[in-house]
């Protein structure tokens, strides 16, 4: 008592009543956090009781929720004309069960990412979600969307990432989400993409590097690369290489890479044990696109876990994500026999709005929690055996020449 007493937090009647220099907020979704204006912090368990709560039932008729330039939630009341940034539901609060689940027992098989992502509150975050134009990608890019973030979509499809931007402002009218020309498949687009985000001198907080090719028949790209090689693994290097600045600049950040559980099935070193680089962009003869792909997602653990190494210090963490084993998305669409056998799996797999989850969760998580395992559904591979500074020498001078 003696201890509340000196922080001023036996001062009020009730014990739900603030403390001085104490506020009352809520999310875009219904959890109440409070602000401390004294030590500019904010948490979300009330500063007496250490209970959390969340907001029951919709506004009242005529109320409306809206979000000022600054990104902080308001309300409105048409009725009586006048604005509040305090919501009129807070008289009825509900408390949270105070002995919280484990992540294990609070997610399974059927979370979605809304569900992930539910009582956290993004607003004033910027997320930059490759490949977002559809499949896990557009439904990682409007969880965090509708969760107040400002999300860059970044595609090489204009017209469908267009169409994926009005697909979430038809969910939220309101939601901060805009689409960028992005071709992994050309570094020169992949360096126009890097500069014209600068040009909009805004932080990053998140880049969640989630575009791949799957089954393509071999073929180089113009920077004279094999093109799986260079979309799932080299397009997304060299954007982090150019984004580095940014990133660092707005820590904490995180970047999330998508890899698979198929890099344990291929290997890119020789029989004497030294890396191959022939196996990184191979030749037409030498070419297999089921092994094309293992070894591209071999490629972004390997970088993912060096790019922990080396800026972690600096507030950026990363890591690798495994979306899942059984699911169904477009990624096939290249051959007619993979499509006919995820068309006969699909009755056994789970949705897209389900695999979002796993990129939502792992950036939610605290920086700090770099190579944490999430949700059952999905597992971090944060693998530091597997760390090869010569991997990563490779990619840079792969960039280097391809640039020359």
């Amino acid at each position: 008592m003696a201890a509340l007493r000196y922080s001023g937090l036996d001062d009020t009647d009730s014990e739900d009543e603030l403390p001085p220099c104490w506020e009352q907020r809520t999310t875009k979704d219904g959890w109440v956090y409070y602000a401390n204006h004294t030590e500019e912090k904010t948490q979300w368990e009330h500063p007496k009781t250490g209970k959390r709560k969340r907001i029951a039932g919709d506004l009242p008729y005529g109320w409306e929720q809206e979000t000022d330039e600054n990104g902080q939630v308001f309300f409105v009341d048409h009725i009586n004309k006048r604005t509040t940034y305090l919501d009129p539901r807070l008289a009825f609060t509900v408390d949270e069960n105070p002995t919280r689940p484990t992540t294990r027992q609070r997610y399974d098989a059927s979370t979605t990412a809304m569900e992930i992502l539910q009582g956290r509150d993004f607003t004033g975050k910027v997320v930059v979600v490759t490949g977002a134009n559809s499949g896990i990608g557009f439904e990682t890019a409007k969880s965090f969307a509708l969760h107040g973030a400002h999300v860059i979509l970044a595609c090489r499809n204009m017209t469908r990432a267009n169409e994926a931007v009005s697909r979430i402002l038809g969910e939220w009218r309101k939601a901060k989400v805009e689409a960028m020309t992005l071709d992994l498949a050309l570094l020169r687009s992949v360096q126009h993409f890097a500069q014209a985000f600068k040009a909009k001198n805004v932080s990053l907080h998140v880049l969640v590097c989630n575009a791949a090719a799957f089954a393509l028949p071999w073929s180089l790209t113009k920077d004279g690369l094999e093109t799986t090689f260079q979309v799932n693994h080299l397009g997304h290097f060299f954007l982090v290489q150019l984004l580095q600045d940014v990133l660092c600049c707005s820590a904490p950040a995180r970047v999330v890479v998508v890899s698979s559980e198929s890099h344990r099935f291929t290997d890119i070193n020789d029989s004497s044990g030294k890396l191959d680089f022939s196996r990184l962009s191979p030749s037409k003869s030498d070419y297999w696109a089921m092994l094309a792909y293992n070894r591209s997602k071999l490629c972004n653990i390997l970088f993912s876990n060096e790019l922990h190494r080396r800026l972690s210090p600096r507030g950026v963490t990363s890591n690798a994500v495994h979306p899942g084993n059984m699911m169904y998305s477009s990624i096939h669409r290249n051959w007619w026999v993979y499509t006919l056998l995820f068309t006969l799996a699909r009755p056994f797999t789970k949705s897209m709005v389900q695999h979002g989850c796993s990129r939502s969760a792992g950036i939610s998580l605290p920086s700090g929690d770099s190579g944490a395992q999430a949700p059952s559904i999905s597992w971090f591979h944060y693998l530091p055996h597997l760390a090869s500074k010569a991997a990563l020498v490779v990619r840079i001078k792969l960039v280097e020449e391809a640039r020359t």
